[in-house]
């Protein structure tokens, strides 16, 4: 069941970047596992590598990815908590089409720094309030002074809706 709710999520990002892929497959399902271990898989923390102030961050990368995954947040809002924001433009009206993309919301469960910019974020993606993707691994990168959703973790959701070729990704 829960396989087939996660297929569903990522039905999502098929729908919306449109390339008439066959997103909610069984294959695709089935891959979520192992591929949002995929998603992010930042070498090991070195000792002491990781922000000057390590719970503002955390704090601002909780506050940033909930913002993101939030559908009800503006695409302005949105391109200035991801990664190359502005590039991703396309990719986030696309996402903004799909009608299962106006109830997602996501919630942050862990953060682990890899380095001083870099973070694994743990978290799980809901549908109208319920858990349909627990325990995925994302990135958090800290870019121009601010926390923000790693473009890989993005493209990583849509790869595994079945999408090979989305631009921006």
């Amino acid at each position: 069941m829960g396989a087939l709710t996660a297929g569903a999520v990522l039905a999502l990002a098929l729908t919306a970047c449109g390339d008439g892929g066959q997103g909610g497959s069984a294959a695709s399902a089935r891959a979520v596992d192992r591929t949002t271990s995929v998603v992010a898989t930042p070498s090991a923390t070195p000792s002491g590598a990781q922000p000057a102030n390590p719970a503002a961050a955390k704090k601002e990368i909780t506050a940033n990815w909930e913002k993101f995954f939030n559908s009800s947040t503006s695409k302005q809002d949105r391109q200035a908590v991801l990664e190359n924001g502005q590039q991703m433009g396309k990719v986030l009206d696309a996402l903004d089409r799909a009608e299962r993309g106006r109830h997602i919301e996501a919630k942050v469960t862990k953060i682990e720094f890899t380095s001083a910019t870099d973070a694994k974020v743990t978290y799980s993606l809901l549908m109208k309030g319920a858990v349909v993707l627990p325990n995925a691994r994302g990135t958090a990168v800290e870019q121009s002074g601010t926390w923000k959703v790693s473009v890989k973790t993005l493209c990583g959701l849509i790869r595994l809706s079945g999408h090979r070729s989305v631009p921006g990704c």
